[in-house]
């Protein structure tokens, strides 16, 4: 192949996706170029997308100011080396773009993975930047290819916000709502607190009408609420608001309802990406970003190097094993196929028991 095609999307108009081809770059010293062969699209890098200038996930594969290429997780071939330790043919997992092909400069290089130290990344946040070697897996990830693309980084930031709220006794909650509850890392969140082994948190789910028979059907929390219902919630329950939705209403209403109740607030995602964001007063605590790669690091520093990633592959693993049965994987292939489907993503059109996965070759 003699061309690199990326679908880009326009930064400021997320439902607005073009087709680019451009001649195939060559890797320069210390460079490797790889064939992006499938990833997954989920409401996950619709949150990439909308906190992209934010956090900076814009940066990561840079094109334009106008114009953006969303990250996505998924594996990869290497088709040119011109890096020490890495060999054409060898094969990938990690962070890539709606892309064809990429570029990386390997750094840090081990028997398991390596970083992209590229410059333009190095002030990113360092989670993003580490790539598996695909070889050195273990049998059990191994035999888990769409799923770890699918649910492993969502599951992951459920792990990590199980343990943040562990870590912090909760809160003093006795109830967690999860916002958006149909979603993948609200599944993961749900799956922890529900199976751990000292449950003490009821488990609520708040979700649309329209999604509240599969969320259900998950058969992981106490009860389901609806948006519509969240002024039914028993008042004087000290409550963690843990919301993927992003949704200023959805928070607003809690707020308004619960009050001095609201003992946590943070937001994880914004799968109602195009909603108005919370900006107000509000009586109970504070609504606040969660930064993943934040607890992290802490729990580096706790555990040590390595660790934390360690247990929340294994936490990815397990609660994976439990949700591929619940969803029906979509194989696409081609750039048109890679637009459609993220037009559909945007506009809320892709059924929450779908997992989709893309080629764009």
């Amino acid at each position: 192949m003699t061309d690199l095609i990326q679908i880009q999307v326009g930064r400021k108009a997320l439902r607005t996706a073009r087709i680019e081809t451009l001649g195939l770059p060559v890797p320069a010293e210390g460079e490797v170029l790889v064939a992006i062969d499938r990833f997954a699209l989920t409401a996950n890098n619709i949150s990439y997308a909308v906190t992209g200038d934010v956090i900076g996930y814009w940066g990561f594969f840079p094109v334009d100011a106008e114009w953006g290429l969303v990250p996505v997780w998924g594996y990869g071939t290497v088709v040119a080396a011109n890096a020490a330790g890495l060999a054409v043919g060898e094969r990938l997992y990690g962070f890539f773009p709606m892309a064809s092909h990429v570029v990386l400069q390997p750094g840090k290089v081990t028997d398991g993975s390596f970083v992209d130290v590229a410059a333009h990344r190095r002030a990113l946040p360092g989670l993003y930047n580490l790539y598996s070697r695909v070889a050195a897996d273990p049998p059990e990830i191994a035999a888990m290819g769409d799923e770890r693309c699918l649910f492993f980084p969502l599951f992951a930031t459920s792990y990590i916000l199980a343990d943040y709220l562990e870590d912090n006794a909760n809160f003093g909650a006795t109830r967690v709502l999860i916002g958006s509850a149909s979603s993948k890392t609200a599944f993961g969140l749900a799956w922890l607190l529900a199976k751990a082994a000292d449950k003490t948190l009821e488990v609520v789910g708040l979700t649309s009408p329209g999604n509240a028979a599969f969320t259900e059907s998950l058969a992981l929390y106490d009860r389901v609420v609806t948006y519509d219902q969240i002024d039914a919630l028993e008042t004087g329950v000290p409550t963690a608001l843990v919301d993927m939705s992003g949704s200023g209403a959805v928070i607003g209403a809690v707020d308004d309802h619960l009050g001095e109740d609201v003992v946590l607030s943070t937001i994880v995602g914004a799968t109602h990406w195009d909603a108005r964001r919370h900006k107000g007063e509000t009586r109970g605590a504070t609504p606040t970003f969660f930064f993943a790669p934040a607890q992290f690091g802490k729990r580096e520093q706790d555990w040590g190097p390595g660790v934390v990633m360690r247990r929340a592959q294994e936490a990815s693993a397990r609660i994976a094993a439990d949700a591929r049965t619940l969803l029906d994987v979509r194989h696409d292939r081609g750039p048109e196929a890679v637009r459609d489907a993220w037009v559909e993503m945007v506009e809320g059109r892709t059924p929450p028991s779908i997992g989709v996965m893309l080629s764009v070759v």
